[in-house]
């Protein structure tokens, strides 16, 4: 053996930002300002955080639980638990109690982290928790005086005080469980994904790739994207390696809260769904003058295809580079990405034959395997017309469930994520729906999200979303909700006329309901399953479908 062979454990990369890095900053937004510590303090009270726990009685493979925003105590906790071996379950705040008493019992978690902003929505489930120990209660601006019912609380500074600034980390398998996320339960009961150290290492080092996010020591990060969703797309892991300026707003999601942190912070990088990106521009749009977004370069944009306009706009007017990725939970979560130019014969492109590639889910990240198969699980050509299920397979995609391996979600190593498309010639996958919210009419498949980017696109509409509604005659057709910008009339017949400039007239929505605001699920995504609920239920005052079509 020519190579030394060591383990790709997360410790190894997770002190690094605080030693080529000490002095850089993380940013926590608080009530009234915000709260700032530098990567050296945030490293020494995460090993703090790792004697703590391991005094409490958490040993290698215990899954400690966290109920927090995006702050640097929720850093912390993913540190200490990487490097402790201990698996961190990061718990989604916006689930139902039902699903969180769910989860937790299904983890086994032994202790939970959580914010004292959030401790009302954990209380809930005070006597539903029997695997809980321990509570550990994190302290912000306006919630010092916090009470709580729930098992043994402590507060995370007590905690923590007069605890070691060195913890040996241990050697252990890399193949050992880091994390637990689970998927949003759509359907059925939420599913646990478990991430490995090996798995997390290497998507780590892929998604600072030039090719990739291009991440660098130099970048100011805003993430935005809830680390309580699929490990917050990897994104505190890799900052934590390579030492970039970190800015967290942890309950602190308006739009007008998020401008402002990109101005004062200088902010380089920022990441969250496409309903963020939305908000953020039709802030911006109102009061140009009042943000400097100079310093901007990037945006990731994931969780569900943003609108090409939208993708377009931030280009045009702000000259920010909008990067969209493809991937879930199961993923871990980034699998391809989209940029404005991916190779050298791009660079010959125009302006809008390459922006025709950014509204593409992207090309494959390196080391992973994706294909479209038929049902028969034929593999089909990469000609960009022939639509087949997605599948994906590498060494950081799930295997199966934890504790629930549900097998037919997966074939012959393969997994089957439930998404539908095509890859085009140049090898960019391009999505044409989840598999459970096409439309089928007459036969025929309809992609409502591409109905939903085209409809978006017309002048003052801010937001669309398209399901499937039971008709006698063709089984299923398209019907429409449409969120108005604030001030605009925009017609039922105008819609359907723009959509009559792409669509054939049997791909049309059969009506166009006005609505003002769209129900999202936990992770940000428009809940069609609520909305095709809502339908069924007439909540949204349907009239009789026509009959036309």
């Amino acid at each position: 053996m020519a190579m030394q062979h060591t383990p790709l454990l997360m410790h190894r990369i997770l002190d690094r930002g605080a030693r080529v890095a000490p002095n850089e900053e993380i940013v926590t937004a608080t009530e009234n300002g915000v709260r700032r510590q530098t990567y050296l303090e945030t490293r020494n009270r995460a090993h703090q955080l790792a004697h703590a726990l391991q005094k409490a009685g958490i040993n290698i493979g215990d899954r400690v639980a966290t109920f927090m925003w995006n702050g640097s105590r929720h850093l912390e906790a993913y540190h200490a638990c990487a490097g402790m071996g201990a698996v961190l379950h990061t718990l989604n705040i916006r689930l139902s109690p039902k699903d969180l008493e769910y989860i937790i019992d299904h983890a086994q978690d032994r202790i939970i982290i959580a914010d004292a902003d959030a401790l009302p929505l954990l209380e809930v489930l005070k006597d539903k928790m029997p695997s809980v120990e321990r509570v550990v209660v994190a302290t912000e601006e306006g919630f010092e005086g916090w009470t709580t019912d729930l098992p043994n609380p402590v507060d995370y500074e007590t905690f923590i005080q007069g605890q070691p600034t060195d913890f040996d980390w241990p050697e252990i398998d890399e193949n050992s469980p880091l994390g637990l996320c689970y998927t949003s339960g759509t359907t059925g009961n939420p599913k646990g994904v478990e991430y490995e150290h090996r798995s997390q290492y290497l998507h780590t080092m892929t998604q600072c790739m030039t090719d990739s996010m291009g991440l660098s020591g130099t970048d100011t990060i805003l993430g935005i994207v809830p680390m309580f969703h699929a490990m917050g797309w990897g994104i505190p892991w890799s900052a934590l390696m390579l030492g970039c300026k970190q800015v967290m707003p942890h309950r602190f999601m308006d739009p007008g809260r998020l401008l402002n942190l990109i101005v004062q912070e200088g902010v380089t990088l920022s990441a969250g769904v496409p309903t963020i990106w939305q908000g953020v521009k039709g802030l911006y749009e109102a009061n140009p003058e009042k943000y400097d977004l100079s310093n901007l370069s990037r945006l990731t944009c994931g969780g569900s295809a943003p609108p090409p306009s939208l993708i377009r706009w931030y280009w045009d007017t702000l000259g920010v580079e909008m990067i969209q990725g493809w991937g879930m939970t199961e993923t871990s979560p980034l699998a391809t990405l989209s940029r404005r130019v991916m190779k050298k014969a791009q660079l010959s492109l125009s302006e809008d034959q390459q922006f025709e590639n950014v509204a593409k889910a992207g090309q494959l990240m390196p080391g992973l395997e994706l294909d479209i198969f038929d049902e028969e699980f034929n593999r089909l050509p990469h000609d960009g017309e022939t639509v087949g299920e997605i599948l994906i397979r590498g060494p950081w995609i799930c295997s199966e469930y934890y504790n629930n391996p549900q097998p037919e979600k997966f074939h012959d190593g393969w997994l089957i994520t439930g998404d539908v498309g095509k890859i085009d010639p140049d090898e960019y996958l391009i999505i044409s729906d989840r598999s459970k919210d096409l439309v089928k009419s007459g036969g025929e498949w309809i992609s409502s999200v591409d109905l939903e980017n085209h409809i978006v696109a017309l002048d003052g509409v801010a937001n669309a979303c398209v399901v499937a509604h039971p008709h006698p005659k063709w089984d299923e057709r398209p019907v429409a909700l449409v969120v108005l910008e604030p001030g605009k009339n925009v017609s039922a017949e105008d819609v359907l006329a723009h959509c009559a400039t792409a669509f054939a007239k049997w791909q049309l929505p059969d009506d166009v309901l006005y609505v003002n605001d769209i129900p999202l699920t936990s992770t940000g995504k428009m809940d069609k399953k609520v909305v095709r609920a809502n339908l069924d239920a007439e909540g949204y005052q349907l009239p009789d479908l026509r009959q036309n079509r």
